[in-house]
């Protein structure tokens, strides 16, 4: 089903603008803390967004920044960031008119960035190597990661964006339990 009102999808646009930027700040925490219990790279490994930075001339090494006795890798963190408020606010916008982007709760969308990005942009790019000669590991939690992220950005769009279809439901819009009397305490 898409959206054929005109003034509906520009009433959608801002939502779906402020939705994208919550959810995309949010997801690369996500994303980035998968990486935590599952590394996606062999330690000999550079990150690829590491890899199209040094492409562009720039030196990582200098984009480090140490946070509670850890070394953090500033500009590896940006790209990721950048490319996770990119993501999700094209997905938002998207919505409007193409609301089957959501299926799967966004998960089928974060499938189809991982398959993209690990199958065909970051090889040609040669920040990766091609899909088939990934590590299962990676690819694992590469997978695991971006479905995960893109769940939040789902998330966060159907929380923070009105829906115009009838009978929609926002994850908060719960009926009110019920008050218990003390004698069904009992």
């Amino acid at each position: 089903m898409t959206l054929t009102n005109r003034t509906t999808g520009k009433a959608l646009l801002l939502p779906a603008l402020w939705a994208g930027f919550v959810g995309g700040n949010l997801s690369s925490f996500v994303k980035w803390g998968t990486e935590v219990p599952l590394p996606p790279r062999t330690p000999d490994r550079a990150s690829p967004p590491a890899e199209m930075l040094r492409d562009l001339g720039v030196n990582v090494d200098h984009l480090i920044y140490v946070y509670s006795g850890h070394i953090v890798p500033g500009g590896v963190l940006v790209v990721h960031h950048l490319f996770s408020i990119f993501f999700a606010l094209l997905y938002c916008v998207l919505w409007i008119r193409f609301p089957r982007i959501a299926m799967g709760q966004g998960v089928v969308f974060g499938l189809v960035v991982t398959l993209v990005f690990h199958g065909m942009v970051l090889p040609a790019g040669h920040w990766a190597p091609a899909l088939w000669n990934l590590p299962r590991a990676e690819m694992f939690s590469e997978t695991i990661g971006h479905m995960l992220w893109a769940w939040v950005i789902e998330l966060m769009r159907r929380e923070l964006m009105p829906s115009p279809f009838p009978g929609a439901r926002h994850i908060t819009d719960r009926e009110p339990a019920a008050p218990v009397s003390d004698q069904q305490a009992a």
